[in-house]
């Protein structure tokens, strides 16, 4: 017997992530641009660094409050206040050790052996495999990829609860694909949830990335107080923090005991210096992230207008997010063009198979960079795609 087989079986079969195979294979070629990883081109910005650096100078570097310390979660209050025009208090927020470190304690928290964990495919691999690990089966149902856009068929979302489902996964907007939920969308899920006695794990830490006019609708917008709700978010998107690993929970303020025991029986707690960053973040962060939306937006636009102009391309204008999730003509194994496009465009894409059911076909291209990269990437891709 092998030493891997002596090893826990969901451990084992944990997916080899199809996003890290192609980084690997382009990683260090001269002149590749990489549009693999859902990050941006820009550092952290100073008045977040200088904040952690103060800290660190300062002293901050002893074991601290396990939920977060005070200050980052009256910053955390002061910001979903700001944006989602509802009243918030401190004791409704954790801070942990990133987005995914949330939503491995919030499936934690949820499910386990023999559950079932229902979510949103094409959807970024992590929240399924994570559940995978947990020991509950992740069930996926595909939405619907109409002439309109990428759509949510409810009626099939609840045909996939069953007595074992614990929760529901609801990515919007989504990555990859950046469907984004309307309110009578969310409203239909809520009322399921409600209906089956499960909860929803809301991840909506693409909610400022929207580019229908303001931030995206949330369950924030809809939700009574004792709705069975887990909000799992990070600091990486919006303020160029991906580097930092740190995250957040919204929970009622009754389950806040049994999250700091997670908490504590797993990282024991975030840096306090990198919460003063977090913080600086939350409080003088809203420009910062108006200019990356912004920016975002121009780029979307010129990478959609590139890759339609070759006429054989088919994808739906993401209304969140920052990716372009599309199909080539012709190109049916996305895995396969995804190491052609490096070895002959120079161009690293994620691949849909990495997403799971339904996105098969598709091909994931970040496109939160700078304007003059995004057009060498859109015009490089374009090249290969008519000559194939």
């Amino acid at each position: 017997m092998s030493l891997i087989d002596t090893m826990r079986r969901e451990a084992r079969e944990a997916p080899e992530s199809g996003i890290v195979a192609v980084a690997n294979h382009g990683r260090g070629r001269e002149g590749l641009i990489p549009l693999w990883a859902g990050e941006g081109d820009l550092p952290t910005p100073d008045f977040i660094a200088t904040a952690a650096m103060d800290a660190l100078r300062a002293g901050e570097t002893f074991y601290t409050w396990q939920r977060g310390v005070p200050e980052l979660r009256d910053a955390l209050a002061r910001y979903h206040h700001r944006h989602f025009g509802r009243h918030f208090v401190s004791e409704e927020f954790m801070v942990v050790g990133s987005g995914m470190q949330a939503i491995q304690l919030a499936l934690q928290a949820t499910a386990g052996a023999g559950d079932e964990v229902v979510y949103l495919s094409p959807a970024w691999p992590n929240f399924a495999a994570a559940a995978g690990i947990a020991g509950a089966r992740p069930i996926p149902v595909v939405l619907d990829d109409t002439a309109n856009g990428w759509a949510l068929d409810t009626e099939k979302l609840a045909a996939a609860i069953t007595p074992r489902t614990r929760a529901i996964f609801v990515n919007t907007p989504s990555n990859p694909t950046g469907w984004t939920a309307d309110h009578a969308t969310l409203k239909a899920i809520l009322d399921l949830a409600r209906s089956r006695g499960i909860w929803i794990i809301a991840d909506e830490i693409y909610s400022l990335f929207h580019y229908g006019g303001g931030r995206a609708p949330s369950f924030y917008d809809i939700m009574d107080e004792d709705d069975r709700i887990l909000f799992v978010n990070s600091f990486s998107k919006n303020w160029a923090m991906t580097g930092w690993r740190v995250g957040w929970l919204r929970v009622h303020p009754e389950l806040q005991p049994m999250f700091e025991n997670l908490i504590q029986y797993s990282t024991s707690g975030v840096a306090q210096f990198m919460q003063r960053g977090a913080a600086a973040a939350l409080d003088h962060g809203d420009a910062f992230v108006a200019e990356q939306v912004a920016r975002a937006r121009k780029a979307r636009d010129l990478v959609c207008r590139i890759l339609a102009g070759t006429g054989r391309t088919r994808f739906t204008v993401p209304q969140g997010a920052f990716y372009l999730f599309f199909a080539i003509d012709g190109v049916a194994d996305s895995r396969r063009a995804a190491f052609d496009i490096v070895d002959q465009a120079n161009v690293a894409l994620a691949p849909g198979t990495a997403f799971g059911t339904g996105g098969e076909a598709f091909l994931r291209l970040c496109f939160h960079r700078r304007l003059d990269q995004i057009e060498e990437a859109a015009n490089r891709l374009a090249d290969w795609i008519v000559k194939i």
